[in-house]
C-alpha cells in the first residue's frame, strides 16, 4: 500500500496564505519504483478507444517526431492509479475541509523536446461550470529542474479569484506577479489552488520529465468526473478518436 502524506497546520496557513504547499519525500522510494513502474505501464499500452486517453505533440527538437504529451482519465482503466488518487484525496481533504472528490487526473511527459504551458490559473479551463473550487496535487515522477521545465509558481495572487475564462494570463496580468520556479525530486509532491497563476516552460534538456496531476473538489459539491470527460470530449477528444481533418485547439 502506498504512503498517505499528511498535512500539518503549520502546511495548511502556508497553503492559504502562498495557494501552492511543496512537501518533499511524501513518497518513499518503494512508492516510487511502483508508481514508475505504473506510468511506464501506460506508456506502453496500445491506444484503444473508449481506454484512457492520449495525446501527442510535435518535438520542438524534432518537428518530425511525435511525443506523447500526456495521458489523461487514467484511475478507471488502472488499479494503480485508481490507488494513487484514492491516497491523494486524503491530504486534499484535509486542505478542502472536506471530504474530496476527484475531479479530474493526467500525467504530463514533457520528454526531451516537449512543450511548456503559458502563465494560467487551471480555472480558466471552465472548471467553475462544475464547482467552485479546487485543489490539484502534483507528484513528482522523474526530478524535475529549471533545464526540463519544472513547475512555476506564482506567490499570493490566489487570493484575486478568476481573471478570465478560456484565456491564457496576458502580460497585463502578470504585471506584478513573481514565477517562482519549483524544482521537485521523485517522491515530492505539490499542492496548488484552482487560481494559482502558474507556467512551465519547455524541455529542452536529454531528461523526461513525467508528472502526475490529480485534481479534487468538495464532495458536497458533487462528482462531475465523467460530466467532465464527456463534455470535454466533445470539444478535444484524445488523438485515436479525432476526425481526420478537424482543427482542435487546445485553448488553456
Amino acid at each position: 500500500m502506498l504512503t498517505i502524506p499528511s498535512v500539518s497546520t503549520e502546511q495548511i496557513d502556508d497553503f492559504n496564505k502562498n495557494g501552492f504547499l511543496v512537501i518533499r519525500n511524501a513518497f518513499n522510494d518503494d512508492d516510487m519504483i511502483r508508481i514508475k513502474s505504473w506510468t511506464s505501464e501506460l506508456e506502453n499500452t496500445p491506444e484503444e478507444s473508449g481506454k484512457q486517453w492520449l495525446y501527442h505533440e510535435k518535438s520542438k527538437l524534432n518537428p518530425e517526431t511525435q511525443l506523447i504529451n500526456r495521458i489523461e482519465k487514467i484511475s478507471p482503466f488502472h488499479d494503480g492509479f485508481a490507488e494513487l488518487s484514492k491516497v491523494l484525496a486524503k491530504p486534499t481533504a484535509t486542505l478542502l475541509d472536506e471530504e474530496a472528490v476527484l475531479f479530474k487526473e493526467k500525467i504530463n511527459f514533457k520528454m526531451p523536446g516537449g512543450d511548456g504551458f503559458k502563465p494560467h490559473q487551471d480555472s480558466q479551463a471552465g472548471w467553475e461550470d462544475y464547482a467552485r473550487y479546487f485543489i490539484s496535487v502534483m507528484v513528482c515522477i522523474d526530478e524535475a529542474t529549471i533545464e526540463n521545465g519544472c513547475l512555476q509558481m506564482v506567490s499570493g495572487f490566489q487570493q484575486k479569484g478568476l481573471y478570465r475564462e478560456w484565456e491564457p494570463l496576458t502580460d497585463e496580468d502578470m504585471a506584478d506577479m513573481e514565477f517562482i520556479h519549483c524544482p521537485t525530486k521523485p517522491g515530492d509532491i505539490v499542492f496548488f489552488d484552482c487560481y494559482t497563476p502558474h507556467a512551465s516552460e519547455p524541455n529542452m534538456s536529454n531528461k523526461i520529465r513525467r508528472l502526475y496531476f490529480a485534481t479534487y473538489n468538495k464532495l458536497s459539491e458533487g462528482d462531475h468526473l465523467e460530466k467532465y470527460y464527456a463534455d470535454k470530449y466533445k470539444t478535444f477528444p484524445p488523438d485515436i478518436d479525432r476526425i481526420e481533418g478537424k482543427e482542435y485547439i487546445f485553448r488553456v
